[in-house]
């Protein structure tokens, strides 16, 4: 059985997970996406204990790109056609095996790299079969925390959380700038 403490990278899905499925048009060639901002943290504080996290979807997003830059997310991979292989090449560009990955998704492109890695996770609200294949199913809807969600039970079973809280009480100036 995989464990929290082997993950290295988390790899995760955008629509469906960071996002609440919507995609709103303005014009012809610009959308909006909202983000949620517990999200943004939980990525840098999986950062702050040396996991990596790389983005994956099958759209291209000028906003995503923004965001995945605010974030220091360094492995954002757009208009992928096949998750899996995109995976399979992150984790192999790291240096690692499948077995030292969490992926998240929603929806059913998602179901081939969730079978292959350490840890699957699915939002609430994700398609009934990536919800069955998931090894975590969260109770947070995507959009709504699901990725906070994912890192913070992540973090707890290695026993990181409460050294990162700790750190974040302390005041110090290194750990408020997470």
């Amino acid at each position: 059985m995989a464990k929290a403490s082997d993950i290295r990278l988390i790899v995760s899905d955008v629509d469906g997970v960071w996002t609440d499925c919507r995609i709103i048009y303005v014009g012809d060639d610009r959308e909006i996406k909202e983000f949620n901002v517990r999200d943004g943290l939980a990525v840098k504080l999986a950062q702050k204990v040396g996991i990596v996290v790389a983005l994956i979807t099958s759209r291209h997003s000028a906003a995503l790109e923004r965001r995945a830059r605010e974030l220091g997310i360094k492995e954002l991979r757009q208009s992928a056609v096949s998750k899996l292989d995109e995976t399979t090449r992150l984790a192999q560009k790291l240096g690692l095996e499948l077995e030292h990955v969490a992926y998240i998704g929603d929806d059913l492109p998602d179901l081939a790299p969730m079978m292959r890695v350490a840890i699957s996770a699915a939002p609430a609200d994700a398609a009934p079969e990536v919800l069955n294949a998931a090894t975590w199913k969260l109770k947070s809807d995507g959009g709504r925390g699901a990725f906070r969600e994912l890192v913070e039970r992540l973090l707890r079973e290695r026993g990181d959380w409460d050294g990162l809280v700790q750190d974040l009480i302390s005041g110090k100036p290194e750990a408020q700038s997470i």
